[in-house]
């Protein structure tokens, strides 16, 4: 599996923030199709227990951010349709830049495309190794 260019640095800023990373990848299967998450951590809540979530990694470097947001949607559709048919509970995240993110907020079509696909986002800052702004 090829990783993006940020993989590492996300890994890094969740652990950074007390995640830990139970799998890379995460695999699942479903019939014949198999799907490899990038990430599968965990954290323990006071209130809620064990919280568990996937995270998909997103680099965005070509020069279209529109395009690979394209790409990067369906990707996310299609996990999460697989996570629903095996009873996968964890919630699934996009991890993406957070200049991205503005380049999309900042345009009527990707704002719309974000709200109504009710996408759960981790925006990070590459330079900062940081995680900015987790969208639910």
């Amino acid at each position: 599996m090829a990783r993006d260019k940020f993989h590492f640095i996300v890994r890094e800023a969740l652990e950074n923030d007390g995640w830990v990373i139970k799998n890379d990848p995460f695999i699942a299967r479903y019939g014949e199709r198999k799907i490899e998450i990038d990430l599968e951590a965990e954290m323990i809540l006071a209130e809620k227990g064990i919280e568990r979530i996937l995270v998909e990694v997103k680099s965005f470097l070509t020069a279209s951010a529109f395009y690979e947001f394209h790409g990067a949607l369906g990707q996310y559709k299609n996990y999460s349709r697989i996570l629903k048919l095996i009873g996968e509970t964890s919630s699934l995240y996009l991890a993406m830049p957070e200049d991205v993110y503005n380049v999309l907020l900042n345009d009527d079509f990707g704002r719309l495309t974000i709200e109504e696909e009710n996408l759960k986002l981790i925006l990070f800052r590459p330079l900062e190794k940081d995680i900015s702004k987790w969208i639910k």
